[in-house]
């Protein structure tokens, strides 16, 4: 199988590492730094105590590459449209596109059913040009459970979590889906395949909605920002906004927010994702964790002033330091 990565970072990295010791054929997008590191040394990974390198086509060009089987979509959501609009020389026909990315993505409501069936999530797609460069019939959907960092371009080392939700948009278990997650279980990931994708994006997006934005903004590790009453408070009426949200478009969630917490506590105290970029200078996901929540209370009518007054300072902060 051609197996292409687009967003050769941390989880990019890590999934494609796994992929070419399962017998793909790697390819990769990439620039800068992270170009030259594949193009010289390949792709690194540190996991369970050992260094594997894999072998990978890298190139800036994606005609460079051609078409292939299966394509790994794990870029940051800002930089989406740009990656969409570039995609085409990598897809045929039958090519698979796995969105492993965090968030809720732009074809979250394809195949949905109800009343929001197919809408367009203008804070995720604004002019709805992700959906036209990439059709929906290509995609499924990937929530991945696994922290990894990024320790040089091109290297990356796996901390904990091995576990990846996959799912058709319909929830359709598929003839593809299941040969794909016959394919990852051979890669050694522990791989299920969802009856609703979009519940395990939602659930987990729950989770992470608040503590990045929060940890941004204050540059506080997730136990500390659970540790602050106050703080806490914030996070509860956000969760439960959003709770309501999801109860109403089809995806309930039976948990309480402290339900949720205590798997944030048992993880120790770590960086988010969205602390991380901050620190590195990175445009922040805000619109695909936050801005997105506050158009689903619209559009279901479900008042969210918690999630608007963090969404608003959270994208100032983010304005202010140039990264949105």
């Amino acid at each position: 199988m051609k197996a292409c990565i687009y967003g050769a970072g941390a989880i990019g990295g890590w999934m494609g590492a796994r992929l070419a010791q399962a017998g793909c054929e790697l390819s990769a997008v990439a620039r800068g730094a992270t170009l030259e590191a594949l193009q010289r040394d390949g792709l690194r990974l540190h996991q369970d105590g050992h260094l594997v390198s894999a072998a990978v086509r890298a190139s800036e060009v994606p005609s460079q590459l051609g078409p292939q089987d299966l394509v790994i979509v794990a870029v940051k959501a800002p930089a989406m449209v740009e990656v969409a609009q570039a995609m085409a020389p990598l897809l045929k026909p039958e090519t698979i596109v796995l969105t492993a990315m965090n968030g809720v993505p732009w074809w979250f409501f394809e195949g949905f059913g109800g009343a929001l069936q197919g809408t367009r999530l203008k804070s995720v797609d604004p002019a709805g040009r992700i959906a036209a460069a990439v059709p929906a019939a290509h995609i499924v959907g990937c929530v991945v459970h696994a922290s990894c960092a990024l320790e040089a371009p091109g290297r990356v080392r796996h901390h904990f979590g091995n576990r990846l939700i996959i799912g058709e948009p319909s929830g359709v278990k598929t003839p593809r889906v299941n040969e794909l997650a016959a394919l990852l279980a051979r890669a050694g990931f522990e791989a299920v395949v969802s009856e609703q994708i979009q519940k395990d994006a939602w659930y987990k997006l729950w989770g992470n909605m608040t503590v990045n934005p929060i940890s941004a903004i204050t540059g506080a590790t997730t136990d500390r920002l659970l540790d602050d009453e106050l703080v806490l408070g914030l996070i509860n009426a956000v969760m439960l906004e959003a709770r309501e949200i999801g109860a109403r478009i089809g995806i309930p969630i039976a948990q309480q927010p402290q339900d949720r917490h205590a798997i944030t506590r048992k993880l120790g105290a770590f960086k988010t994702s969205m602390l991380q970029d901050v620190e590195a200078g990175k445009p922040v996901e805000l619109d695909a964790l936050v801005s997105v929540v506050r158009e689903l209370g619209q559009l279901t009518a479900v008042p969210t002033p918690f999630t608007d007054a963090l969404l608003g300072l959270a994208r100032l902060h983010a304005r202010v330091r140039g990264l949105y």
